[in-house]
């Protein structure tokens, strides 16, 4: 790459830079160039200086407050075609007609003095509906200061008394039709009925309440979930509808306050059995082939106040934050999450990897074939322990300047070709094979240093396989990224960062029923004709989400859903009729209009 003229010298050209930097701007106005506030307009002057100006990656990095990786992952973006700056607002529609048909409503009802929860039902009632977070944004954007809670008696007619009582479905009582938004969402009992849910409830101990037994508990705060509904304090918005209710086995969902509760009546040992539980059982019905998993770390942040929480980096912020650091695990044969952990700290999170082996012999009676995960997941001390439990491990070395050193000093003839099936470019990277030492490693340990695969510098693979080629573990690793698109399908389809828990306790049980929601969604997909690899807010927006009536005869409960769009792709699905446990038995039927 060419630079501009007179920089002969980088020492020389830092020195001129700093200059340039720190002198008074020649007009007014230049004080924009000196210092950029946009965030578009600091990743270009970043690049600039890295790529054109040709400054040291961290001297770069650190000039415009960025991490070193975050720098070379925005040059990775820039030379892939990534190069919209000083682009304002995000691309798409500029205006939710939604929105506007009800900012009117919304702001004459604001300036009546009325929350976002009253303004949301009176444009139910009007015909108008818009959701909370539309509300919000109008409200935001006319101005208006944030309206805190108020006691129930300066808020009307009390909440509690326009939401019934819940309790378990009486199936005399209900009317022989009934229309419901959330029909669709019974397509995801039969893959609960074939995990069967039931047992897998009972083996971990969940308890019952007075009112509820254990397993509708579950499947309230599980509906929240296959819905989309962004919190556990939002149940409103569909506790009273029939289909939601029916799903759980209940007349309606239960209130905000007694899913809350209940969350904080479980220990993390009786996540740990549920999970166990329903390892076997997605094992069983092919959802888990239980030899090959990627690990990865998640911080969910905290968004309330004071919390009590550890600080993680939380890449969503690009900063260390509170946070809940969460752990998952994904079958790589399937791609499906099976295992995932809150109760963790700084002091535990290195040997969670030993405790998910451990969590998998129980599920499977033996340790895991392989495990894939970055360099910061583990400790070489723990790699050793794998080790000597027979378990292989594919992960990075960290790039130290004696490593870099080593890499510079690698021969010519020493790098190979190695060609990829992969699509797109860096399909034949160079590797060298070779035999390396650890610090914290007793034993020697394999090491591809790999480049071509688009870093600015070498790959560095390390792992206790000598029999895989090094094609097959290149391949592998490339894959680990798939649970990171798995954690991105969470946080989109089950609001796995909508948390304002300050305690781990709360989100153990949210991470666990989000591995519980992937796995009924792909449950769902495989039964779907076209839709097997169909991400979870795909099937949510395409059938979970359909409206249609129920109809109650003796015995047998028919769903009949609305024709959609794709109706025809639920005529060709394998649904079965199903004999539902937590109905007392009732078999469940669909049809389509």
């Amino acid at each position: 790459m060419s630079r501009p003229p007179g920089l002969d010298s980088g020492q020389r050209a830092r020195s001129n830079r700093r200059v340039v930097q720190s002198a008074i701007p020649a007009r007014r106005g230049g004080e924009f160039f000196a210092q950029p506030a946009d965030a578009t307009q600091r990743r270009y002057e970043a690049l600039r200086a890295y790529l054109y100006e040709g400054v040291g990656a961290s001297e770069a990095a650190g000039r415009f407050g960025y991490a070193t990786d975050t720098l070379h992952a925005m040059v990775r973006d820039f030379r892939s075609g990534r190069r919209d700056f000083f682009v304002v607002g995000r691309p798409g529609p500029k205006v939710a007609p939604a929105k506007e048909r009800a900012r009117a409503r919304i702001v004459e009802l604001r300036q009546a003095g009325h929350s976002v929860d009253e303004i949301a039902q009176v444009l139910v009632a009007e015909g108008t509906p818009l959701n909370r977070t539309g509300i919000s944004e109008v409200v935001a954007e006319e101005g208006f200061e944030r309206l805190w809670r108020r006691p129930e008696v300066l808020r009307g007619v009390p909440r509690r008394e326009r939401l019934p009582r819940t309790g378990r479905v009486d199936f005399d009582e209900v009317p022989q039709v009934v229309e419901s938004r959330c029909a669709g969402l019974l397509l995801a009992v039969p893959d609960l009925v074939a995990l069967d849910l039931p047992k897998v409830v009972h083996d971990a101990g969940y308890p019952s309440t007075k009112v509820l037994p254990a397993v509708s508990s579950v499947l309230s705060l599980l509906a929240l979930k296959l819905t989309s509904t962004r919190r556990v304090s939002h149940v409103d918005d569909i506790a009273c509808d029939f289909g939601a209710a029916l799903f759980a086995g209940l007349s309606c969902l239960p209130k905000t306050t007694a899913l809350t509760t209940y969350s904080y009546k479980l220990s993390h040992e009786r996540q740990r059995r549920f999970l166990a539980a329903l390892g076997k059982a997605m094992s069983a019905a092919g959802l888990a082939e239980g030899e090959d998993f990627d690990l990865d770390f998640h911080a969910i942040m905290h968004w309330g106040e004071d919390p009590a929480l550890e600080k993680h980096y939380v890449p969503k912020r690009s900063q260390r934050t509170r946070s809940v650091l969460t752990f998952f695990a994904q079958d790589a044969g399937t791609d499906n999450l099976v295992y995932a952990n809150a109760d963790l700290s700084k002091a535990s999170q290195a040997r969670e990897v030993l405790a998910f082996c451990q969590h998998w012999k129980e599920v499977k009676g033996t340790y895991p074939s392989l495990l894939v995960f970055d360099q910061k997941l583990t400790t070489q001390a723990v790699l050793a322990e794998l080790d000597d439990m027979g378990v292989r491990f594919v992960t990075l070395r960290m790039r130290s300047p004696a490593l870099l050193r080593h890499i510079e000093a690698i021969g010519p003839k020493a790098w190979r070709i190695v060609a990829l099936e992969r699509d797109g470019r860096y399909r034949k990277p160079q590797v060298v094979d070779e035999v390396a030492s650890l610090s914290g490693y007793p034993r020697p340990v394999r090491q591809l240093v790999v480049r071509g695969l688009g870093r600015e510098e070498p790959t560095v693979i390390i792992t206790n396989d000598f029999s895989s080629s090094a094609k097959q573990l290149i391949e592998r690793y490339a894959r680990r990224m798939t649970i990171e698109q798995r954690l991105a399908e969470g946080i989109r389809s089950f609001h796995l960062d909508a948390l304002s828990s300050a305690v781990p306790l709360n989100v153990d049980l949210d991470v666990v029923l989000s591995v519980l929601a992937g796995a009924v969604c792909s449950g769902l997909g495989k039964r779907l004709p076209g839709y097997r690899a169909a991400t979870p807010d795909t099937l949510q927006r395409r059938f979970l989400q359909t409206s249609g009536v129920i109809l109650n005869y003796t015995g047998t409960t028919v769903v009949r859903l609305n024709r959609r769009t794709y109706s025809p792709v639920l005529r060709q699905a394998d649904i079965p009729e199903v004999q539902v446990p937590w109905w007392g038995g009732r078999r469940l039927r669909f049809e389509y209009a």
